[in-house]
């Protein structure tokens, strides 16, 4: 279970695994070139906007308004793949986020190594742990069997 806080009103609430729940850093624009990152993406609708909400609504807007508001923002994306609903929840998340006077989009690329080093270093201290449980029963098999043998034992 993972617990999120809504931006708009602050509540918490419980999610679950049956809901599907995706990371705006795991979204990308699809572009003629290579897909562009969505915090690559709304760097630049802010850079565009001056920090400040979307000078288009989205709800009201046409089709080719959103298209043509979004060349301006990202002038190689690939019109065949990016629908006008794409265009409209990019404006609505980034008029969000600054409702919530987030305005630096960048992902630290320090702080996810970090949490995957994290990750790594958990696994690594439970492997050497349950090695150590596995040697030291080991251990006493052998010390065990020795005992019953009379192999390894002093005699007095």
């Amino acid at each position: 279970m993972l617990i999120v806080e809504s931006l708009v009103d602050g509540k918490r609430m419980p999610t679950y695994a049956r809901d599907k729940i995706v990371s705006l850093g795991d979204v990308s624009m699809f572009t003629e070139d290579d897909d562009v990152s969505l915090s690559e993406v709304l760097t630049k609708l802010g850079a565009k906007e001056g920090l400040k909400p979307a000078s288009i609504d989205a709800k009201k807007a046409d089709n080719e308004e959103l298209r043509s508001f979004f060349a301006a923002v990202l002038p190689n994306f690939d019109r065949e793949r990016v629908y006008p609903s794409d265009i409209r929840k990019l404006v609505t998340w980034y008029n969000v986020l600054i409702g919530a006077g987030i305005t630096d989009f960048t992902v630290e690329e320090e702080e996810a190594q970090l949490e995957e080093q994290k990750v790594k270093a958990d696994d690594s201290a439970n492997q050497k742990k349950a090695a150590q449980k596995t040697q030291a029963k080991t251990q006493k098999k052998t010390v065990g069997a020795a005992a019953k043998t009379g192999v390894g034992a002093k005699k007095g």
